[in-house]
């Protein structure tokens, strides 16, 4: 089955085309590293919860929009390859990427899938 790295973060309302721009260049050099699917979306109905939610969880302000995004990877070992050589690639940068969000309240995680239904699209 498949690898996903999931993401959650908040952007400010005043960054979203910024922000839209970073996704397509970064979100590209995933899919030259093996992504078979990278997925960007922005919050449209996002409830606030009673104990938890997407707005506490990535200190949301509100100025900020939560953008909840995914990668497919077709095992966890391809995925942890194209990692090593995007790190690569950023490490040589002759300046860091201007990121159009807070990137220590973005929420990062890798998942094994055990169930995958419906098209694949």
């Amino acid at each position: 089955m498949t690898y996903i790295d999931g993401f959650v973060l908040a952007v400010p309302a005043a960054n979203r085309e910024r922000y839209e721009e970073v996704a397509r260049k970064f979100d590209a050099v995933m899919v030259e590293h093996g992504a078979l699917r990278v997925v960007e979306a922005w919050g449209d109905d996002v409830k606030h919860g009673k104990r938890t939610d997407f707005y506490r969880a990535t200190e949301a302000t509100a100025e900020e929009i939560i953008v909840f995004s995914w990668a497919e990877w077709p095992d966890k070992e391809s995925r942890d390859a194209a990692h090593a050589s995007m790190n690569q690639i950023m490490a040589d940068m002759a300046e860091p990427m201007d990121m159009p969000f807070d990137g220590a309240r973005m929420i990062v995680g890798g998942f094994s899938t055990f169930l995958s239904l419906g098209a694949n699209l």
